[in-house]
């Protein structure tokens, strides 16, 4: 009977040596997994002197405070918060404390010495090591004090202007693709690229409006936004290509009365132009995940591989672009000496040279907004808001240029819509005609 009665006493002393040292156990939540820190922005593995391990001070300053603590693996989750990356490094302004109770401080400059804190689950610490200079890091969620970060300019540009601007750049190219998929006459092969590009540019401007927005990075996967993005506007530029190669064929060909019809040339270009696009796009994801990683020897992961599309991935993406751009400029300037060496144009060529003049301007807005696309991955908050700006006069200079900017297609508008015995002057059509328009405005004229 007394060794029973022993034996429960050690076993309830156990019991409650174990309960009371797991009630004192402070959770730090660890980025990475228990063995890697970052290496550049990937986690990789290390022995086990370059582990990372906690420091913690107490609110008296005293360092290296001995707690028990155990890791909890994971990026915070911030509901409709923003998470920000911190790094203290040997020389930063910031600096981040963490206390026994497992609440991270970070002190940073602004209007002199502040800090926040930060609760277990809305941070994660990790040792970072980038070239040869080591850091701690850590992602924070942004604090909702006062909801003073909803007036941040960042806020603004992202949550507020980006939507505003790419809205009115999809409805501008919403607009001029209706309005060349609808009008018969403007279904010839310009006219099918012209739509083809405006889509392609439509699914880019809304994905890269969702990619740069900010209260739902943390709910939507920005790997599938990314590579929806990057693929169409990969297309959209590979059909301009087309389009500079058709008017720049046509110029130099001595029969421009082809027996193909211009279906046929679409399917054509067409069959190119996805085929690049799918090949290309597949080229990207598959380097993403298997060789877009830094120069170490030991196998790593990305930390945010399936949320960001590596540097890698966005040079397959992007080196086809600017090949395609490098590319157009020759098709322009071969096509120029060909237009100026010219004495007499037949139907075909003097619409051609429209569609010349609009390809151009096409080319220019293009690659200027893709230039600005590109310097905003410098993650300077400056480019990154003109990329936002830009983005918005987009749709605006490609409407213009595709409708306004065509006599032809706004007299085919107005045709359309008006009638010659319209009320108001300003909707009837011009009496001076286009190449091709003559026809037309004859059968109209007829049925009235």
């Amino acid at each position: 009977m007394d060794l029973i009665r022993f034996t429960l006493y050690i076993f309830i002393t156990y019991a409650y040596i174990d309960l009371n040292t797991c009630e004192n156990t402070v959770k730090v939540n660890k980025c990475c997994e228990q063995k890697e820190i970052f290496f550049g922005d990937f986690c990789t593995n290390v022995n086990e002197t370059e582990q990372f391990k906690p420091l913690f001070t107490s609110e008296t300053s005293d360092s290296n405070v001995q707690v028990n603590y155990k890791f909890v693996i994971g990026k915070p989750d911030c509901g409709h918060l923003e998470r920000r990356a911190v790094y203290q490094s040997q020389n930063s302004v910031e600096q981040l404390t963490l206390f026994p109770n497992g609440v991270l401080r970070h002190y940073y400059e602004h209007h002199g010495l502040l800090h926040h804190d930060y609760d277990p689950g809305k941070y994660c610490l990790e040792k970072k090591i980038y070239e040869s200079n080591q850091s701690l890091f850590a992602w924070v969620c942004m604090p909702n004090i006062n909801d003073e970060w909803m007036t941040s300019t960042e806020f603004l540009m992202h949550n507020i202007i980006n939507p505003v601007g790419h809205s009115v750049t999809i409805i501008c190219l919403l607009i001029t693709a209706i309005i060349y998929f609808v009008m018969p006459t403007l279904c010839d092969l310009t006219g099918n690229i012209i739509t083809t590009i405006c889509m392609c540019l439509i699914i880019s401007e809304t994905a890269d409006m969702i990619r740069l927005l900010t209260v739902f990075k943390n709910h939507t996967s920005l790997f599938i936004t990314e590579a929806i993005c990057y693929v169409t506007l990969l297309a959209a530029f590979l059909w301009l290509n087309s389009l500079g190669y058709y008017i720049w064929k046509t110029f130099r060909s001595r029969n421009v009365f082809l027996l193909i019809t211009d279906g046929k040339k679409y399917c054509y270009h067409c069959g190119f132009v996805w085929s690049c696009t799918l090949v290309m796009g597949a080229l990207a994801i598959f380097a993403h995940f298997t060789m877009d990683y830094p120069e170490f020897g030991e196998p790593i992961r990305s930390f945010d591989e399936q949320e960001q599309i590596g540097s890698l991935g966005l040079i397959i993406f992007f080196a086809p672009v600017a090949f395609a751009i490098l590319t157009d400029v020759f098709f322009f300037a071969t096509t120029l000496q060909r237009i100026n060496r010219m004495h007499t144009y037949g139907r075909i060529h003097h619409k051609l040279r429209h569609s010349f003049r609009m390809f151009l301007l096409l080319l220019l807005v293009m690659a200027l907004s893709w230039v600005f696309f590109l310097a905003s991955f410098l993650n300077y908050e400056g480019l990154i808001n003109s990329h936002i700006i830009v983005s918005g006069f987009k749709g605006p200079l490609i409407l213009y240029i595709c409708i306004f900017n065509q006599k032809h297609v706004l007299y085919l508008i107005r045709k359309s819509c008006c009638y010659d015995n319209c009320i108001f002057p300003c909707c009837r059509p011009d009496t001076e005609y286009e190449w091709g328009d003559e026809m037309t405005a004859m059968n109209t004229e007829l049925n009235y």
